[in-house]
């Protein structure tokens, strides 16, 4: 198992400081990630002797954790829909293989026969793999209750009748199946190994599959909290608004003249309520529930809105991927105390606009001052991308909270909250801009050289979409504007800071701060 856990960080590892390479090119990022998968598999599995699955997952969750802001925009995208497409493909590739080996050996009467002991044994498993999820869940309730996410009955009850997917469980027993046939294991019990596994899955599926639904429905898990009411109603009301405006601005014109106002409503389901009394949900509407699960659902809201801010932000290039994985951690972090405090996502960043203690010793003489003034200027620059990003995306998270809530109280809760976190981020910034105003200068001009670069690359694309460039065109213009972009992420205006002296005890990541103020002057002295 450590084997296989150090090879999946291996491939992980070189995975990563190999897409920092690329630039730009999603077909070369998704083959990066195919072929570091199949690598690591074979490895593992045929050179090294452990298991290649657990690899592999080792793999992914390296990637999940330090490559997914590697993938930005239309990559982002176009690596989702490839690995779904292909997992699709795995799983019916799978199924099917399954199927065709163990009809094969029913109807070859081998081990497996309709009058034999192995459909009995089949559908006692099953019963007796239902009890077993029963008692493990019923033994480590109290703990799952109490830590992680938490657990209450019903969600214990949905997640023992649910089971698990039964793509992992297949292929698991396809490969007993094939190293069958030996003295240690007999082509017979390697076919009903792979014939009890399938049918397994199947029963799953068949009986615990359709059943779920009415589970969820008895259980009354499918009701909708007064919360989430609100805002599909207020949904409803901007999709009826949105038809509107989109019936007016295409509902005449000079070649076709007018439209037929009746049909259009009968065929737009937004429309259908719009004789009856159009008022905004957040009209009338009195104080919202603060019951903890209202608040709960609102603070993932909010936080959602706060990481889809940040990966917009690293589209527009406001900041690096480095600083989105800093903050895409501290959001998820924050997503898993929801339940139990208010929104913390800003205590995950404090640490990094922090000084950690062995700064203090960047003032000895032994240490070359380019290495200190670059240390420090790096951190400086980190603390104000994560600074500004963060006041920025809880700004935007608020004005769409405000929109789909109005002035509720659960609404003034969360922003609140909000707010409050926002006040040290907001401070520390202004504390810069006294002291190195030329560092959130620097930041700007990054942030607007992007800008202005991604603007000239759509505007390319949207000449080539109405016809007015060829294709020869669009590609040097293409990579004109590449060669931009790559040139300034790898080269950025750089910033000159004074002597390294001066840059320790002026520096507001270590001014006003008790456990760092012995960095500064007061130690210089003694």
């Amino acid at each position: 198992s450590f084997g296989a856990v150090g090879i999946g960080l291996a491939f992980g590892i070189a995975s990563v400081f190999w897409l920092k390479f690329i630039f730009n090119d999603t077909v070369a990022q998704i083959t990066v990630t195919l072929s570091a998968s199949y690598f690591a598999y074979y490895t593992a599995q045929e050179w090294a002797g452990v298991s290649g699955i657990l690899t592999v997952m080792i793999l992914g969750m390296f990637f999940a954790a330090f490559a997914r802001t590697a993938f930005k925009g239309d990559s982002h995208q176009s690596l989702h829909h490839f690995w779904e497409m292909a997992a699709y493909i795995a799983n019916t590739l799978v199924f099917i293989l399954s199927g065709v080996i163990i009809a094969e050996s029913v109807l070859s009467g081998q081990t497996i026969s309709y009058k034999g002991n192995s459909w009995s044994f089949l559908f006692l498993l099953y019963l007796y793999v239902q009890l077993s999820r029963c008692v493990v869940v019923g033994v480590l309730y109290p703990l799952l209750c109490r830590s992680g996410y938490g657990l209450d009955w019903k969600e214990s009850i949905i997640l023992t009748w649910s089971g698990l997917r039964g793509a992992v469980s297949l292929s698991l027993a396809l490969s007993v199946k094939q190293s069958s046939g030996n003295s240690y294991l007999s082509s017979d019990t390697g076919t009903r190994f792979l014939f009890l596994t399938g049918g397994i899955v199947f029963l799953t599926l068949v009986v615990n599959g359709s059943t779920t639904q009415l589970l969820l429905h008895l259980l009354r898990m499918e009701t909708l909290t007064a919360t989430k009411k609100r805002i599909l109603e207020y949904t409803k009301f901007e999709m009826m608004k949105t038809a509107l405006k989109a019936f007016e601005n295409l509902g005449d014109d000079e070649e076709l003249g007018s439209a037929d106002w009746p049909t259009v409503i009968r065929h737009i389901s937004s429309l259908k309520d719009l004789e009856g009394r159009q008022v905004n949900p957040h009209d009338g509407y009195e104080a919202g529930s603060l019951d903890p699960t209202n608040i709960m659902d609102i603070r993932i809201r909010f936080l959602n809105g706060v990481q889809a801010a940040y990966w917009e932000m690293l589209d527009d290039g406001r900041i690096t991927q480095c600083t989105a994985n800093v903050l895409m951690q501290s959001v998820d972090e924050a997503l898993d105390l929801v339940s139990t405090s208010s929104l913390s996502d800003w205590r995950g960043l404090e640490p990094r606009v922090h000084f950690p203690n062995y700064y203090k010793f960047l003032q000895s003489k032994i240490i070359p001052h380019k290495l200190v003034t670059h240390l420090i200027v790096e951190r400086l620059e980190s603390a104000c991308y994560i600074s500004s990003a963060f006041l920025r995306a809880h700004r935007i998270a608020r004005q769409q909270l405000h929109i789909f809530l109005g002035n509720s109280n659960i609404a003034s809760t969360v922003i609140n909250e909000s707010e409050v976190e926002g006040e040290e981020a907001k401070q520390f910034l202004e504390d810069v801009r006294d002291s190195f105003p030329q560092v959130l200068s620097v930041l700007k001009t990054r942030q607007v050289t992007h800008y202005v670069l991604n603007h000239l690359n759509g505007y390319i694309k949207n000449l080539e979409k109405v016809g007015l460039l060829e294709g020869k065109e669009v590609s040097h213009l293409h990579d004109v504007v590449q060669s931009d972009l790559k040139k300034l992420l790898r080269h950025p205006p750089s910033l000159k800071l004074p002597n390294v002296d001066d840059l320790i005890t002026s520096n507001p990541l270590l001014k006003d701060r008790s456990s760092f103020r012995s960095l500064a002057i007061g130690e210089t002295d003694a």
